[in-house]
């Protein structure tokens, strides 16, 4: 397809394709004539993608370039190809990181007695699971960190929230991964399946947590009624 199909097929302006051209986001076409190129389906793949994570993700160009770097990059193996781009997603911090930070006998930079102890849980749950890769990388992983920093918080506000709590959300939050790669590998090429991932990572979180809302709203209706 010319440049304006892809534009017309995508949704996306001429001028917004030229300039992720420009910036290595998107592919150079197949040179056609001194001015055109043509483009193909791969193309508006990942014009998706790259959509998706700008405007919905709202990651920067240069972080979108590292992450399609990662997705592009055939000398991984699936693991490692698909864990790099999704590691080089920005990641939320949890809730009030840092916070408490110096106190309770505290050494500063997280090592204060409370974030110590949602250490320790999110440990014993990962060991509980049984999650070897996760434990061998652990705080590694800016999703390991996240967690532990979001433990201390509730632990700070008073809720006692221990790896015998996280563990049946976790085993629910495993069956919710195990589908997430079922639906990947129905992609045929590596490149298309890393770089639904990335979009399913963006793209599919408001609708879990929307989900949730909506499972919250019906069980306590169903418990409680609706007075």
């Amino acid at each position: 397809m010319r440049l304006a199909e892809l534009s017309e097929r995508s949704g996306v302006a001429i001028a917004t394709i030229k300039y992720y051209l420009r910036e290595g986001l998107l592919p150079p076409g197949r040179r056609v004539g001194a001015t055109t190129a043509d483009y193909d389906e791969g193309h508006l793949r990942r014009l998706r993608l790259v959509r998706a994570m700008i405007q919905v993700g709202q990651v920067p160009v240069a972080r979108v370039r590292t992450v399609l770097a990662h997705v592009d990059d055939e000398s991984l193996g699936r693991t490692m190809r698909l864990g790099a781009a999704l590691w080089a997603l920005p990641h939320e911090p949890g809730p009030a990181e840092g916070e408490g930070e110096g106190t309770d006998g505290a050494e500063g930079d997280g090592g204060d007695a409370v974030t110590a102890a949602a250490r320790a849980e999110v440990d014993e749950l990962l060991r509980t699971l049984d999650w070897s890769s996760a434990r061998e990388l652990g705080e590694i992983s800016q999703v390991h960190r996240s967690l532990v920093a979001a433990v201390a918080t509730l632990m700070r506000l008073g809720y006692p929230w221990d790896a015998a709590l996280m563990a049946p959300y976790a085993r629910l939050m495993h069956q919710v991964a195990v589908r997430d790669l079922d639906f990947v590998e129905t992609f045929p090429s590596e490149a298309e399946k890393v770089e639904t991932a990335v979009a399913a990572t963006i793209l599919f979180q408001p609708v879990l947590n929307a989900l949730h809302r909506l499972a919250q709203e019906e069980e306590s209706a169903r418990r409680y009624g609706l007075e």
